[in-house]
C-alpha cells in the first residue's frame, strides 16, 4: 500500500493482512478497544480476536470463533448452523467478558456470556432464531413476515453496555433490546423505522437498508442507510422510535436517493453506497464505501447535506474509487471498506476490497 494515499489526516499507518496461515477474506467488521482487536472475516465464516492490542497484530490470534482452527474456513464448518459455526459474519461487539457477533447470513446474532478459553466454542444464546439449528430468514424462510424475535440479515449490532441495537438490514428495521437478551429467542423491547414488528414495507423517510447503527456517549444515533446513499442522525435514539430523522447527510432530504446525487463524480457532500459510520469528537466519521473514503464533518450540522471538512483515503473530494492509484490494481489505496472505528485517536479500517486492516493516528 502507498501510504501516502490516506492522506495528510493521519500518521503512522499501518497495514494487517491476518494471519500467516489463512490471511483475512473480504473482513466486513473490524472493532478495536484497549483490551481487544477483533476482525469479522467474513469471507472466511469467522471471527479472529487478538488480547492486548499494543502488543501489535502481527501475530497468531488468540481466539477463533466460528472455526475449530486457523486452517478451517467453511460455512458453517461445512455441516448446518449450530452453536459453534458461523455464516457471514460482519459485526462484533466486546467489552469485559461478553462477546456479541452479527452472524448475518445465518439470520441471527450470537451472544458469548463469558470470553472463550478456546477456538470454536458454542454461543451461549441466539437471538432471531428459535434455536441454533434454524438459520431461515424470519426463522419460516424468505417472504414471511417479521416479528418481534426475527431476524433477517442483521448486518450491524451495538452495543453500550447495557442496551443492544441490532441493524436488522433485511427486515429494513433497528431493533432495541433495553438490556442484553440472556434467554435465546427474546423479543426485542422497540423498533425503529416502522411502526410495529410484524411490518416490513417502508416508506422512503424510514431507513431503507439500515446497515450499521452508533450511539454516542450522549445517546445520539447514527444509521447507515446504504441503499438510499445516506446517514440518518437523531440527537437522541429514543426519538427515533416515534420521529423521522433530524438531520439527513448525503441527501437533500429524506426523499432523495441519488448515488453521488446523480453526478458524475463526488464531493464533499455526497455519498455512495455508505456501510458505516461513527461518532469522533464533536462530530462524526462516514465510512463512504463506494466512494473508498472516509469523511469527517466537525460537528453536528443543523440542517441536511452538509459538506465535510476533511477526507481520508482520496487526495480530494471530487475522487472516487476509481483513479490513477487503482488502474493497475487497487491495493495501493483503500478499496470499498466496509467498517471503521476509533479508540482515542486512532482510527480502524476494515480495508474489505483490499483484504486487510488498516490502522492510522488521526491528526485532527
Amino acid at each position: 500500500m502507498r501510504l501516502e494515499t490516506l492522506g495528510e489526516h493521519v500518521a503512522n499507518p499501518i497495514v494487517f493482512k491476518g494471519p500467516d496461515q489463512k490471511p483475512f477474506l473480504a473482513p466486513r467488521g473490524v472493532l478495536l478497544n484497549d483490551k481487544i482487536f477483533a476482525v469479522c472475516d467474513t469471507g472466511q465464516n469467522r471471527v479472529l480476536i487478538w488480547k492486548n492490542p499494543a502488543e501489535g497484530f502481527s501475530r497468531e490470534p488468540d481466539l477463533i470463533l466460528g472455526q475449530s482452527d486457523g486452517a478451517a474456513t467453511s460455512r458453517n464448518q461445512g455441516d448446518v448452523a449450530s452453536a459453534s459455526t458461523l455464516l457471514y459474519p460482519t459485526s462484533i461487539w466486546c467489552e469485559g467478558d461478553k462477546i456479541i457477533v452479527a452472524d448475518a447470513w445465518n439470520h441471527r446474532v450470537l451472544i458469548w456470556n463469558h470470553f472463550p478459553d478456546v477456538n470454536g466454542a458454542a454461543a451461549d444464546v441466539v437471538i432471531g432464531q428459535p434455536d441454533f439449528e434454524n438459520n431461515q430468514p424470519n426463522v419460516e424462510g424468505m417472504g414471511k413476515a417479521p416479528s418481534a424475535q426475527s431476524l433477517n440479515w442483521p448486518y450491524g449490532i451495538f452495543c453500550d453496555g447495557q442496551r443492544l441495537w441490532i441493524a436488522d438490514t433485511g427486515n429494513r428495521r433497528v431493533l432495541v433490546y433495553n438490556s442484553i437478551p440472556e434467554q435465546s429467542y427474546q423479543s426485542a423491547d422497540h423498533v425503529i423505522g416502522k411502526p410495529s414488528f410484524d411490518e416490513r414495507d417502508y416508506e422512503s423517510d424510514d431507513p431503507i437498508w439500515p446497515y450499521s447503527v452508533k450511539i454516542s456517549p450522549k445517546g445520539e444515533l447514527l444509521i447507515a442507510d446504504t441503499q438510499f446513499f445516506r446517514v440518518l442522525y437523531w440527537k437522541n435514539w429514543k426519538d427515533a422510535l416515534s420521529s423521522k430523522a433530524e438531520i439527513v447527510f448525503g441527501q437533500n432530504d429524506l426523499k432523495q436517493s441519488g448515488q453521488n446525487q446523480f453526478l458524475l463524480q463526488p464531493n464533499k457532500r455526497c455519498l455512495n453506497w455508505v456501510y458505516d459510520s461513527c461518532f469522533y469528537k464533536n462530530g462524526i466519521l462516514i465510512n463512504d464505501t463506494g466512494n473508498s473514503r472516509i469523511l469527517f464533518f466537525d460537528q453536528i450540522p443543523d440542517h441536511n447535506n452538509s459538506e465535510a471538512q476533511l477526507v481520508i483515503g482520496r487526495p480530494d473530494f471530487n475522487t472516487s474509487s476509481e483513479y490513477s492509484q487503482t488502474l493497475m490494481g487497487t491495493e495501493k489505496a483503500i478499496y470499498w471498506p466496509f467498517s471503521i472505528g476509533v479508540m482515542g485517536q486512532k482510527l480502524v479500517i476494515a480495508d474489505t476490497g483490499n483484504h486487510r486492516i488498516v490502522v492510522a493516528d488521526l491528526k485532527f
